[in-house]
C-alpha cells in the first residue's frame, strides 16, 4: 500500500472527491430532481406506513401516535443520514469482485474514505431532510417538557443513531472480503435494521427482542433516546439510565465496525 499523504493534502483531496461527485450529480438537473423526489417518496411510504397502523388501533406496543412518531422520526433521520453518507460502502461487493479495491489500496489515501466519496449518492439527502422534518414535528407535537439533559440528548441522539447505522452499514459490507455474494445478509442488518427501529420494541417479543433489540443494539437509535425525551418509564422494566445510553453504544458499534474493517484490509490478498 502507498505511503499516506499529509492529513492537510488528505483533506484537500477528499475535498476535491466530494466536489467532483456534487458538480456531476448536479450538471444533469432534471434527473437529479427527480432522484431527489424518488428517494423522498421512499422514506414518506415508510412513515405512512407507521401510521396507517394507527387507523385501526390507539396504541402501538403501549405508545400513542404522538410518542410512536417520535421514534419514527429519530430512526428514519439516522438511517437515512447514514444511508447519504456511508450507504454506497454495499458497493465494495463490486469493487472486490472486479478488482478495483487493489486501485484505490495503492493510492496514498484512507481506504474507506475513498470508497464512500467515490459515488456519494447526494440524491439522497432529501430522506435525510425529510426525516429531521418528521423529528422536529414529532417533537412538537409530542409536547415535550425540556430540560437541559433532553435538549443535549435531542442533539446528541439522532447522529449517535448516524454513528450507530454507519457501522452497520461498514460492518456488514465488510463481510463482502471473505463472502462476496453476502448483499442479501447485509440487507437484513441495514434495511431490516430501519424497520425494526420504526417501532416500540414492546411490540415485539422473546428471542427476536432479545437479539435485535440489546444483543444487536438497535434498541438504543430511537426506542431508548424517545423513553428518556418523553420522560417515560421502560415498560420491560428497565432502569431509567438505560435510556442514555444511545451515545455510548453508538461508539462500542463504530469501533467494532472500524476494528473488523482494518482487520479485513490487512488480509486482503488482491482479486488476482
Amino acid at each position: 500500500m502507498a505511503d499516506r499523504v499529509r492529513p492537510a493534502g488528505a483533506r484537500r483531496a477528499y475535498l476535491a472527491l466530494l466536489r467532483g461527485q456534487a458538480r456531476a450529480q448536479a450538471s444533469y438537473r432534471i434527473s437529479f430532481a427527480v432522484d431527489l423526489v424518488g428517494c423522498l417518496a421512499a422514506v414518506v411510504f415508510d412513515v405512512l406506513s407507521v401510521l396507517v397502523l394507527f387507523r385501526v388501533t390507539r396504541t402501538l406496543g403501549g405508545f400513542g401516535v404522538r410518542e410512536a412518531m417520535v421514534m419514527v422520526g429519530l430512526s428514519s433521520f439516522s438511517f437515512a443520514t447514514a444511508d447519504l453518507t456511508v450507504g454506497n460502502i454495499e458497493r465494495i461487493r463490486q469493487y472486490v469482485r472486479t478488482g478495483l479495491l487493489d486501485a484505490v489500496l495503492v493510492r496514498p489515501l484512507g481506504v474507506l474514505p475513498q470508497l464512500l466519496l467515490m459515488d456519494l449518492p447526494l440524491r439522497k439527502v432529501s430522506r435525510s431532510l425529510f426525516g429531521l422534518a418528521v423529528l422536529v414535528v414529532a417533537l412538537v407535537r409530542a409536547q415535550v417538557q425540556w430540560t437541559p439533559g433532553r435538549v443535549l440528548l435531542v442533539l446528541v441522539a439522532p447522529l449517535a443513531g448516524v454513528v450507530f447505522f454507519g457501522s452497520i452499514f461498514v460492518a456488514s459490507a465488510t463481510v463482502a472480503f471473505w463472502w462476496i455474494d453476502s448483499g442479501e445478509l447485509g440487507n437484513a442488518l441495514t434495511y431490516g435494521g430501519r424497520d425494526f427501529t420504526a417501532y416500540p420494541v414492546t411490540v415485539y417479543g422473546g428471542w427476536f427482542r432479545a437479539v435485535f433489540a440489546y444483543g444487536m443494539g438497535f434498541a438504543f437509535v430511537a426506542y431508548h433516546p424517545a423513553l428518556a425525551l418523553l420522560g417515560r418509564a421502560d415498560p420491560l422494566g428497565l432502569p431509567g439510565w438505560v435510556s442514555w445510553a444511545a451515545p455510548g453504544v453508538a461508539v462500542l458499534a463504530a469501533v467494532a465496525a472500524a476494528t473488523f474493517w482494518r482487520t479485513a484490509v490487512r488480509h486482503y490478498q488482491s482479486a488476482g
